[in-house]
């Protein structure tokens, strides 16, 4: 059972959603577009509601399977949008605020595809823990009109889990995710086949037992980032043995482990004290 903040901002979150009448939701597959896809169907119907998935280089395949899953198990309408960002300088060439110029261009793709099914509301599924990073890209959302219903309802990341895990819905346990150039340091040109790697990698280390992980791909240098729990774990099992050797046939010359362990943005921890860390 729910307690009574949580069940006020659901109740919030339902308002808001209504006042929409229609809704097309930026759906990733992820924690947070998936509560809140399911969250519109209940409230606006299935016909009401519109998700758009964007397939590229910087989405895993898996991500994109398990969205087509769960909107044909729910009688969802969606559509997939094909991307190629890599084609664009600003994306390719991965500056500071590369994420701004991806985020304008994708979202600017969803709002085209939104308004030719007659559709006005275009949704993300930002919560507030979003707002505790450096995210640049959250300023094309905003300059693109782009709503944040569980953020504006006050959903924390834990609030998301808690209701998902109330609904029933297999992501409340799901690892946080990112989009796969988020692996590469900025300034460093990002490539398919680097993208490529990265997502072989990280599938190794799921299939090895470890849901939470990020492979950051530092040039011919791969460093793991896992929770600090699992590190005993991955060293005591002997993984690392197993480890290095498939990423070096990723191609991989050096690969490290971060003892710091997972934390999300980390590659952002450079910019400290840079001008775009002020934006």
């Amino acid at each position: 059972m729910m307690d009574e903040l949580l069940q006020s901002k659901v109740e919030k979150l339902q308002t808001l959603l209504t006042s929409y009448g229609q809704v097309a939701v930026a759906f990733s597959g992820g924690v947070d577009s998936t509560l809140l896809l399911k969250m519109a169907r209940d409230v606006l119907g299935e016909e009401r509601v519109l998700a758009i998935t964007a397939r590229s280089d910087f989405v895993p395949a898996g991500d994109v399977r398990e969205a087509q899953e769960f909107c044909q198990q729910e009688g969802l309408r969606h559509q997939l949008l094909v991307l190629e960002p890599l084609i664009y300088y600003d994306v390719r060439t991965n500056p500071a605020d590369r994420c701004y110029f991806c985020k304008r261009l994708v979202f600017g793709k969803l709002r085209e595809i939104a308004g030719a099914a007659g559709i006005v509301h275009l949704a993300d599924g930002s919560n507030l823990d979003d707002l505790g990073d450096y995210r640049p890209g959250a300023k094309a959302v905003k300059e693109l009109g782009v709503l944040s219903p569980l953020q504006e309802a006050g959903f924390t990341k834990a609030d998301v889990r808690a209701l998902s895990a109330e609904l029933g819905l297999k992501t409340a346990a799901k690892p946080s995710a990112a989009c796969l150039a988020s692996r590469i340091p900025y300034g460093e040109e990002i490539t398919p086949a680097k993208l490529k790697r990265v997502e072989a990698a990280e599938n190794f280390l799921h299939e090895a037992g470890f849901a939470q992980v990020r492979v950051r791909s530092h040039h011919d240098l791969a460093r793991i980032e896992l929770p600090p729990a699992d590190i005993t774990a991955f060293i005591a099992g002997g993984h690392y043995e197993q480890v290095a050797h498939r990423l070096k046939e990723l191609g991989f010359a050096y690969v490290t482990l971060d003892l710091e362990g997972y934390r999300t943005g980390s590659l952002n921890e450079v910019l400290k004290g840079n001008e775009y860390a002020q934006k």
